[in-house]
C-alpha cells in the first residue's frame, strides 16, 4: 500500500510528462480540452530532450529497463509507450506484474499516464481487473485523463460515482479526491470554466473541487484567487486561504504579509502559518520570530512543527533548543523531525542532546527516535536508553527493536537480557521473543506524524 501510494504521488508529474511525448491522437484531446481556444502544446519534446542526445526507441520493455541510468529508463519508456496503440497498452499492462516492485511502479505510473489520454475509458476498465492495483493506476489515469479532456472527463466522473467511491468521498489512495484532480487539472486550462463546474457540484466533492480551482489560480494571480475565495463558506475559505497564503509566500512573502494581515480569526492564523512555513525553509530564525504573532492553536501547533523541522536541516542543535523552549501539542511530532536530521548528520551529539533532557514528552520522543535512526550504536547502551523512556507504550518499543537488533548480532546475549529484564512485563517478553510485534512502530518510531492538513 505505502509503495502504491508512493507511486500515485507522482501520477500527476506522469501525467505530464507523458502529455508532452504524444502524436497525433494527442492533437485531438488538446483539441476536446481546449473548447475555448485553449493551446496545449504537442511537439513530441521533453525537458530531457534538451539535456542530452536522443537514443533510437526501445523495442520492448525490457529495453527499456536495461538502459543505464533511471533518467535514460524513463526517457525510454515515454518513448515506448507514445508510440503505442490503445491495444498495445493494453497488452503491456498484462506484463506489469512480471517486474520487480521498483520497476513495475514506475513503469505502471508511465503506461496509465499515456493510456489516460488516448483512450481513457478503456484504461479505467482494465483497472477494475487489477486488484488492489488498481486503485492506484485509477486516480493516474483519471489525471491525465483531466489534462487533456476535462470536460469528458468531469461528466464521466459525474455519470460513474460509484467507480471513483474510494476518490470522490473523503480521500483515496494518494490523499486526492476525484473532484479535486479534475478541478485542479481543468483550472490549468481554463479556471472559469473550471470553477463553473466546481459550483455545480454537491458536498464535499464541491468544496475539494472550488478550494483546487483557487489553488491552482494562485499560482499565476494570488490576489484574484484571494478575492474569489473570499466568497467561499468558512471551512472552504480556510483551506482556500492556506493555498493561496503559501503560494503567494513563495512568489512574493511581503505581498502575502500584508493580505494576511487583512484577515482575521481562524483563516488569518491558518494562512499565516501557511506563510511561516515557507519562509522557514530559507530562514528558520526569522519564521520562528514570527511565530509570536499566532494564536494558540492547532495551526500554531502546526507551524511550530514546520519551522522545527526546516531548521533542523540546518542546524538541529539550534532548532531542538529552540523546540524545548515552545508550548506546543506537536511537540511529539516535532522533536521526531528534529532527531531524525541531527542523529543524521551528528548522532554523539544527538545523544547528548537527548541524555540532558528532562523526563517528559520531548525528551521520549528524542529518545524513541534515536533509537530507531542509529542503528550502528552499541545494543547495550541503547537498551539502557530505551528503559529511561517513561511512556510505556515507547518503551517497549524502543526495547523490543533494539533487543532484535542485538539478536542479529547476540541472539544469546540479547535473549538473555529480555528473560532478565525487569523493566518488561511476561507478556511484553514473550511478544518479543516470539517475534509477534514488540518492536514495532507505533509512536515512537519515526514513521508516525500528523496527516494532511
Amino acid at each position: 500500500m505505502t509503495i502504491g501510494l508512493a507511486a500515485l504521488l507522482i501520477g500527476g508529474a506522469g501525467g505530464f510528462i507523458i502529455g508532452n511525448s504524444g502524436g497525433d491522437s494527442d492533437e485531438k484531446a488538446s483539441a476536446n480540452a481546449a473548447g475555448g481556444g485553449v493551446k496545449i502544446r504537442r511537439d513530441g519534446r521533453t525537458s530531457m530532450d534538451e539535456a542530452a542526445p536522443r537514443r533510437d526507441r526501445a523495442g520492448s520493455l525490457q529495453d527499456a529497463m536495461r538502459e543505464p541510468g533511471q533518467g535514460a529508463r524513463i526517457q525510454a519508456l515515454m518513448d515506448l509507450y507514445a508510440g503505442m496503440s490503445a491495444a498495445e497498452l493494453e497488452e503491456e499492462a498484462s506484463k506489469l506484474d512480471a517486474l520487480p516492485m521498483g520497476d513495475r511502479i514506475l513503469a505502471s505510473m508511465l503506461l496509465f499516464s499515456r493510456w489516460g489520454e488516448i483512450d481513457p475509458i478503456g484504461a479505467l476498465e482494465h483497472t477494475k481487473t487489477m486488484g488492489m492495483g488498481g486503485m492506484f493506476a485509477k486516480p493516474t489515469v483519471l489525471r491525465s485523463w483531466a489534462s487533456v479532456d476535462p470536460v469528458n472527463a468531469a461528466k464521466y466522473f459525474t455519470d460513474n460515482p460509484s467507480e471513483f467511491s474510494m476518490m470522490g468521498r473523503g480521500r483515496g489512495p494518494g490523499g486526492t479526491g476525484g473532484a479535486e484532480v479534475i478541478a485542479r487539472e481543468w483550472a490549468k486550462l481554463d479556471p472559469n470554466a473550471a470553477l463553473e463546474w466546481a459550483n455545480g457540484l454537491d458536498g464535499r466533492d464541491k468544496s475539494s473541487a472550488l478550494v483546487s480551482v483557487v489553488s491552482e489560480m494562485s499560482l499565476s494571480d494570488p490576489e484574484g484567487a484571494a478575492a474569489l475565495a473570499a466568497g467561499f463558506g468558512d471551512e472552504d475559505q480556510g483551506r482556500a486561504y492556506r493555498e493561496i497564503a503559501e503560494q503567494w509566500a513563495r512568489q512574493d512573502f511581503s505581498a502575502a504579509e500584508a493580505w494576511i494581515s487583512t484577515l482575521s480569526g481562524d483563516a488569518k492564523q491558518g494562512a499565516l502559518g501557511s506563510a511561516i512555513e515557507v519562509l522557514a525553509s530559507d530562514d528558520p530564525q526569522r519564521a520562528a520570530a514570527m511565530l509570536t504573532d499566532m494564536e494558540t492553536g492547532r495551526s500554531r501547533d502546526r507551524a511550530v512543527e514546520d519551522v522545527a523541522s526546516a531548521w533542523a536541516a540546518q542546524d538541529p542543535a539550534q532548532a531542538a533548543a529552540w523546540l524545548v523552549s515552545q508550548e506546543t501539542g506537536e511537540m511529539e511530532d516535532a522533536m521526531r523531525r528534529v532527531m531524525m536530521n541531527w542523529v543524521g548528520q551528528d548522532s554523539a551529539s544527538a545523544l547528548s542532546f537527548v541524555e540532558s533532557q528532562p523526563a517528559g514528552e520531548a525528551r521520549d520522543s528524542a529518545a524513541s527516535t534515536y533509537l530507531w535512526m542509529n542503528r550502528d550504536a552499541d545494543p547495550q547502551q541503547s537498551l539502557a536508553l530505551a528503559e529511561t523512556i517513561s511512556d510505556d507504550g515507547d518503551r517497549n518499543r524502543a526495547i523490543g527493536m533494539t533487543a532484535r537488533r542485538w539478536m542479529e548480532e547476540d541472539e544469546a546475549g540479547a535473549t538473555a537480557y529480555i528473560q532478565n529484564s525487569t523493566v518488561l512485563s511476561d507478556e511484553v517478553k514473550e511478544r518479543i521473543l516470539s517475534d509477534d510485534g514488540g518492536g514495532r512502530g507505533g509512536r515512537g518510531g519515526p514513521g508516525g506524524g500528523r496527516g494532511g492538513r
